[in-house]
Formats: structure tokens, sequence, C-alpha cells
């Protein structure tokens, strides 16, 4: 395992092993550079940020080297008993500073919530994350503390998807949230998905924990974008083996149809079709109105809004 490329006929591998900062972080590839870790060991590498401790996920491997993202950062070293004192200081110096900038808020009557405080390992600075409805202007809360711990202060604005995911939780499903476990980046989530996919739209059915649209709408909604542009719209008219009529349910994952057709008694009788074995004659270009989301406007615009809110904080994040 010390041999950072190796060749198998015309492929080079290149040995990586997987880390990750925070318990649910994300998992980032590094180069081991020789050394050789199991998982769940601690090692320092070297970030952009400067030197950080990290947990060891995925031990080394050999993986296609088009399959990496170049360059890959370095591990440097095994964390040592020294290392693992400074990561204690710094949960240590966390826990301290959380109170001191919670009672630094209330003095300067700044409407924010602080959620976390993190301190780089090699000291280079402290962060502070909050949320708030609205941008913020802290630059006296900055003074404050920089004054107080003598090191780079940075505060930055996060969304209450990031909060919910530091508590933790259970969803609708009865699962601990895909966001505790899994779900290392947020994507944005639409209304339009949970319509595409034929689910409630009542607000308290297709929200969170974190008030917002839940992440896992975002799922599968890629497959039902596929089907649903070969199948045709409630409303639309259609020829079956039975003859003309019009379709009335669509069970998109099955790809079937639910058909109606009039009756000689003014009624309707109901049939259900294969969507192959049928043929559109003519689609219509809206959708149906859907009697929920009518009652729900108003809720349903401010799921909308609030998703735009948190890609803006995101955004510029990044």
């Amino acid at each position: 395992m010390g041999t950072y490329k190796l060749k198998k006929g015309n492929i080079t591998l290149k040995n990586i092993i997987g880390i990750r900062f925070k318990k649910l972080g994300k998992i980032y590839f590094f180069n081991p550079k020789g050394l050789r870790v199991r998982k769940g060991d601690m090692v320092v590498v070297d970030t952009a940020q400067g030197e950080e401790l990290a947990e060891v996920l995925i031990p080394n491997r050999y993986v296609e080297d088009e399959k990496i993202i170049t360059p890959l950062k370095v591990v440097l070293r095994i964390a040592t008993n020294k290392d693992i004192k400074r990561a204690e200081e710094c949960k240590r110096i966390e826990k301290e500073a959380f109170k001191v900038c919670e009672e630094k808020i209330k003095e300067h009557g700044l409407k924010m919530t602080l959620t976390e405080v993190e301190c780089k390992f090699d000291n280079s600075k402290i962060l502070f994350y909050f949320i708030a409805d609205n941008r913020i202007d802290f630059r006296d809360l900055v003074k404050d503390l920089a004054a107080i711990y003598k090191t780079r202060i940075e505060l930055r604005q996060i969304g209450v998807r990031d909060e919910v995911k530091r508590i933790g939780g259970n969803g609708v499903c009865g699962r601990e949230l895909c966001c505790c476990t899994f779900l290392s980046d947020f994507e944005t989530v639409s209304i339009k998905m949970a319509k595409e996919q034929n689910i409630s739209l009542n607000p308290s059915k297709i929200s969170g924990n974190c008030g917002r649209l839940m992440c896992c709408l975002k799922y599968e909604n890629e497959m039902y974008e596929e089907k649903l542009e070969k199948l045709p719209k409630v409303g639309a008219i259609v020829l079956t083996e039975d003859g003309e009529g019009e379709v009335d349910n669509v069970e998109i994952l099955k790809e079937r149809l639910r058909v109606k057709f009039k009756n000689e008694d003014g009624g309707y009788i109901y049939k259900k079709y294969d969507a192959k074995n049928v043929k559109i004659i003519k689609d219509i270009d809206k959708e149906q109105v859907n009697e929920e989301e009518v009652q729900n406007k108003k809720e349903l615009e401010e799921l909308e809004k609030l998703e735009q809110e948190d890609k803006k904080i995101s955004n510029s994040e990044s």
C-alpha cells in the first residue's frame, strides 16, 4: 500500500484514503503519502485552510486515476497524542466561545441565533455559524471576539437545514434524518417535484423537520421526469383498444393509464391500460388545476420563497 501509483494494463490506479472532518460531514479523498491507515484512525491532513484533524472512513485502496479529481491534498501524519490533546483543547475553546458569543450577541442586540463554533486545529481562526432571517451587521461583534481570542474571527450565516442537521432527529418515515446519516450536500428542492410525483401538496406533508421541502423529493425526481416525457397528461384524449377516451389518472412508475369513456347513460366507465398500448390523439398543454394546490397556495408560495432565500445563503457561502 506504500505506492501512490500503480499500473494495471493501460489503467493507472492511485492509492487513496477517504476522510471526514465532522461526524456527519462529507467524505474527501486524500493522498496517504505512503502511510497505511485503518478505518477509525485519526490523521492530520493538509487543507486549503491549513492543518486539520480528520477521521479515516475509507482505508487505503486503489482507484482509477480518471475517477479522482486531482491534485489530491496529502496526509501529513497519523495523529499523535499531542494532536489529540490539541483537538480536545479546540473543543474546550469552542464550548467557551459559544457562551461568550451568545452574551455579545445580546449586548449588541443582534437578531441572530448562534448554532455552532469551530476552532481551527492550527489555531489560525475561530468560526461562528449562525442563522438569521436577514443580513446582519456583525462588525462590532467580530471586533469584540477578536479582542478576546487574539486570532482571526469569521462569522458565517447558514440555513435552517444545516441547523437541523446539527441537532438531529427522525423524519416522517420513522428513520433518522437523511442529512444526519448520509446527505452531505443540500440540493435545491421545488414544489414542481412534488407535483410531478403525484405527492400531496399539503405543506405539512411535504415539509421536513427544518420547515423546508423534504430533501427526499429530489431523490427520484430525475426518473419521474424521464417517464413523464413519454406519458400523456391527465385530460389528454387517447385511443385505446376499446375506443377513444380521456386520461383520468396516470400511474407514473408503472406507466399505466386510467381512461374514462362516456356510456349511453351519460355517465363514465373506467379502464386501465399500459401506456405503450395507447395512442395519444391530443395531449393538453397545461396540467389540470390541483384542488390541494389551490387550497394551500399561500403556504406553498412561502415554501418556495424560503427555498430561494436558502439558495442565496448557500451561494454566498461558496
